[in-house]
């Protein structure tokens, strides 16, 4: 055997410069920056202008640090909708943008002023404003470029900033056009308010965590009531916010609840002993005004009864007697023993209670009435409420209602006012320990007897705000709105704008209605995500659209001093968004304002309003100066699609929809995409605390952008979703495979000429029609999954063709063929023809995928031919569909693996070292029909298949000698070493 020939040079192995290890750390910089150096995205819209458009709008994220992984998910995802689109053969423009105005830029400079011990109020506004802008211009430009290394495509040399003098130009008009046409409004209502940060909190701007409140049940005399028993009772209220009782004004009650007197006596005839003596000194130490042979009377709800009295009862609990004997207060408690007794909550319209610190006189001697509220409920606390319409919306309303109005005693920084009667100038009232049950609040209550139980032991969430971290409260003040359920006066024209505005919301139409009229139309994926935006906006408060701060878009309004109402006045207007155009927000200050009056109107009659807009106006009316403002010709209004994380239906989503059904009547959108949230790899949520954080930019220099994109892309985005060091493993493990079925291609191509040596398809032999058949359906599979923006599926489908398809079937099946067959022989050309078909169709399905992968394989081989990105998809020929071919292949292919595994056993016993050694028996009823012995033989991969009656697989070792070139044992082999038919022709 020795002195036989070797042929292992006229063998056809594959060849190509194609490195297995990808090395994508060090590559991927190189690639990008040859993008950048020819212009791909100037050359990408060359190449597609004329074509259908497809509107991608960029949700802007903010300029506040480097990106994180959430980031690199949403831009990946947005990404991959422009790349996908873009390839089916449409325009679609990217022009990323930023939003740069807002609390957070602010909060980190003034943190800056506060280590230099500066304060904000010392600098000049002007300067103030530039050290913001600069910033926000700093994250702009760190952000991009780590969003140019993750491959997104976009007009990076010229984004969109809200900080942009045309920007901010527009978020004026676009203010002015809601105050020209009525829809614009100044009141006082309570809002979200951070008192940290001293300014108003829109909802998206508030995170909720568990915190642990004082919970106090609190005493409220009845003085008049058409229920007389009820006069010299006490109401009682419960709440986890003491702070609000100074500021109380009301109480309510539910006209549907039904109410019990509950009597306490701390002298229980026919007892007498120390058990009564004991209470007596509960009651005292709780401070309580009905100790010692008294009884008192509370109300509160019927269902509430007992876990009032259990509050009451860790009053007792609370004191430490020493001995086992302790009365329970709970035995001093008790209903009227006649259930049915209860009191309707309607009869209790007319009953009026006092303030347990009335002593105090004035706003605290004025009668509390009770007051019908349909918000009230027996889920907790004792079935009344207390109304502070300072701080809460149903408080508002309902006192509103009854001509009870806000006492604003609460300033911006959370104390109370100095010329408040009790706890004038103190605070902070988001303080824990000025809540606390031993507190001035408590403390001041207990000496007045209002106090029944305090603990400090409540569980509950609570709002926060998200920068800050500090807790935020509701605080009345007057503040800027536009109205959800105003129906516009068309009496009174406004504007040129509001016949076309009218036109477009319809007749009389609320801007919640067209709102929820156009969540019904708009595409939604997931589709939750119409149910969730539409429960927030039917049942959402009023816009507030000011705050008071200092960096961003002023409200560029005039207020009449003696009228209250703004100026409606289309030069003034005009002449303010043209100054702004020209000079950004700085050409409105509160002091130079005036300038814009001329002198038709007196400035001593006029203030200029010094708020400034919630950032969410300025992103909200993002599609107004990007889609609609001809900055960008290749764009155009509305947007085919927004893609932002599921938050967003509370924060962009919502206010670009309320800003564009406002001003055009119909979302600026006709599609939303939204995805979950990135969580560690036990589903935890990352925090820098937990250490348990993913760097994107560090994913990039361990393992490369593509892969960070290939996890992206592969996950289901649509709900929350997982990564951490184990879960990128498995998809650089999914990268490999991927890796080298496009290696595999590059060798068995090497030197293809499609004119000289392609085969037309109803020359190819049938395994070839089969595989063209499977491309089919891939790429059915790949454009369904780009119309549902299902790209989990779109790379599940790729990698499954790749893996399954063609490494463990077509390729491992035609190796012989590729290496051993004439190269001038159809069928090998055949194989080579749709090898070919295949890399054209593969390289372009994984562009938008992997982008730096697919130029290095596409330039590998065709290094004349520009980027795999200026390519598009190819539809495939209607004739390579074939159902039928495809089902008998299924069932070749079932075939198929029971014989591999009825191999494996023989192999694992060195009977047999491969297929190859193998002759099978299969049952003649599981073979399709057309396939005869000798192409099973070539199909499984084995010596010889022959078939027999039965169910099972039988496989022994041929007897067959082995070819010296070709390695297959075949009949026509004389001896081992010699040469098969076949391998003789070939080499002769």
């Amino acid at each position: 055997m020795s002195d036989l020939p070797d042929y292992k040079d006229t063998v056809f192995l594959p060849k190509t410069d194609f490195p297995m290890k990808a090395g994508l750390p060090q590559k991927e910089p190189g690639i990008l920056a040859k993008w950048e150096a020819e212009g791909l995205y100037a050359k990408l819209r060359e190449a597609r202008a004329g074509r259908e458009k497809f509107i991608f709008h960029d949700g802007p994220p903010y300029a506040n640090g480097a990106i994180h992984i959430g980031h690199a998910l949403n831009h990946t995802i947005k990404d991959m909708v422009c790349r996908t689109q873009t390839m089916l053969g449409k325009d679609a423009p990217y022009v990323p943008g930023w939003d740069c105005h807002g609390l957070p830029i602010e909060w980190k400079v003034e943190e800056q002023y506060r280590k230099a011990r500066k304060s904000k109020d010392d600098v000049p506004l002007l300067e103030f404003r530039a050290e913001c802008r600069a910033y926000a211009q700093h994250w702009v430009d760190v952000q991009r470029e780590q969003l140019k290394r993750l491959g997104v495509l976009a007009d990076w040399d010229n984004p969109y900033l809200t900080m942009q003098p045309e920007s901010e130009a527009t978020i004026v008009a676009e203010l002015l056009k809601f105050a020209e046409s009525g829809q614009l409004y100044r009141g006082a209502k309570p809002v979200m308010w951070s008192p940290v940060e001293k300014t108003a909190l829109a909802e998206a701007e508030v995170e909720y965590e568990e915190i642990t409140s004082t919970q106090i049940d609190v005493a409220f005399e009845i003085v008049e009531s058409p229920i007389a028993e009820l006069v010299g009772a006490h109401a009682v209220i419960w709440t986890t916010t003491p702070w609000t009782i100074p500021v109380n004004q009301a109480l309510a009650y539910g006209p549907e609840i039904e109410y019990v007197l509950l009597s306490v006596t701390a002298d229980t005839p026919g007892t007498g002993g120390k058990g009564d003596k004991r209470v007596n000194e509960v009651l005292a130490a709780a401070g309580l005004p009905f100790h010692t042979n008294r009884i008192s009377k509370f109300l509160v709800a019927k269902e509430l009864a007992t876990s009032f009295a259990d509050r009451l009862n860790k009053v007792a609990k609370a004191l430490d007697y020493g001995d086992a004997s302790a009365p329970s207060l709970q035995e001093y408690i008790d209903p009227y023993s006649d259930r049915d007794a209860s009191i309707s909550g309607s009869d209790l319209a007319g009953t009026v209670a006092r303030h347990p610190m009335h002593h105090l006189g004035g706003f605290f001697a004025a009668p509390r009435p009770f007051l019908p509220g349909e918000f009230v409920t027996t889920d907790s606390g004792t079935g009344l409420v207390h109304m502070a319409p300072d701080h809460g919306e149903d408080d508002f309303d309902l006192c509103k209602a009854h001509g009870l109005n806000p006492k604003f005693a609460v300033e911006a920084d959370g104390k109370y006012r100095e010329d408040w009667p009790w706890l004038g100038g103190q605070g902070s009232v988001i303080n824990p320990k000025f809540n606390a049950p031993d507190g001035p609040i408590c403390a001041d209550l207990r000496e007045s007897g209002g106090l029944l139980a305090a603990s400090a032991d409540y569980k509950h969430s609570y709002p926060h705000s998200w920068r800050s971290k500090a807790k935020v409260i509701y605080r009345c003040t007057p503040q800027w709105f536009v109205p959800m359920d105003k129906i516009i006066d068309r009496t009174v024209p406004r504007c040129a704008d509001e016949a076309a505005i009218r036109a477009a919301q319809g007749d009389g139409e609320t801007l919640r209605e067209v709102a929820m009229r156009e969540i019904e139309r708009v595409r939604f994926t997931p589709e939750k995500g119409r149910n969730r935006i539409g429960s927030m906006v039917s049942g959402r408060p009023d816009w507030v659209l000011s705050r008071q701060r200092a960096w961003g878009v002023p409200i560029t309004l005039f207020v009449g001093r003696k009228s209250g109402e703004y100026l409606v006045d289309a030069e003034v207007n005009a002449a303010i968004v043209a100054a702004v155009r020209e000079q950004g927000i700085d050409a409105w200050t509160p002091e130079t304002a005036h300038r814009f009056l001329t002198d038709r109107y007196d400035p001593a009659e006029w203030e200029a309003v010094p708020d400034i807009l919630d950032v969410w106006f300025d992103s909200g009316t993002s599609h107004a100066y990007v889609l609609d403002s001809g900055r960008w010709p290749e764009l155009s209004w509305p947007a085919d699609i927004y893609v932002e994380g599921s938050d967003q239906h509370r924060g962009w989503f919502q206010s670009s929809l309320l800003e564009s059904c406002a001003t055009r009547g119909r979302a600026p959108y006709d599609a939303i995409l939204t995805h979950g949230f990135t969580m560690d790899a036990k589903g935890l949520k990352m925090s820098k605390s937990l250490g348990n954080t993913v760097d994107p930019n560090t994913v990039m220099e361990t393992y490369g952008a593509d892969i960070i994109r290939l996890w992206a892309l592969s996950v289901d985005f649509t709900e929350d979703h997982r990564i951490g060091d184990e879960i990128l493993k498995g998809v650089a493990d999914q990268y490999r495979k991927l890796r080298n079925t496009f290696r595999y291609l590059l060798g068995a191509l090497d030197g293809f000429d499609y004119d000289t040596e392609s085969v037309g398809f109803e020359a190819m032999p049938e395994l070839e029609r089969y595989v063209l058949a499977r491309l089919n359906l891939l790429y059915a599979e790949i454009t369904r999954a780009i119309e549902t923006y299902d790209f989990n599926e779109y790379v599940r489908a790729l990698v499954d063709f790749c893996n399954e398809d063609l490494s463990a079937f077509y390729f491992d099946i035609r190796k012989d063929r590729l290496y051993c067959d004439d190269p001038a022989g159809t069928e090998r050309r055949a194989t080579r023809t749709v090898m070919d078909i295949l890399f054209q169709a593969l390289v372009r399905f994984a562009a938008p995928v992997l982008v730096f992968t697919a130029e290095e394989v596409w330039t590998t081989r065709f290094p004349d031919r520009g980027s795999i990105h200026l390519q598009e998809f190819h539809p495939l020929p209607a004739e390579w569909s074939d159902p039928a071919l495809v089902e008998r292949f299924a069932q070749l292919r079932t075939l198929r693996t029971a014989v591999t595994e009825a191999i494996e056993p023989l192999r694992r016993e060195k009977a047999v070292r491969s297929g190859l050694e193998a002759q099978v028996v299969v049952p003649a009823e599981a073979v399709p029909e057309g396939f005869s012995d000798a192409a099973l033989a070539e199909l499984f991969i084995t010596a010889s298949v022959t078939r027999a009656q039965g169910a099972d697989v039988t496989v022994t070792r041929t007897e067959d000698a082995k070819c010296g070139r070709c390695w297959r044992l075949l009949p026509d082999v004389p001896e081992d070493g010699a040469l098969c038919g076949r391998c003789a022709e070939v080499v002769a």
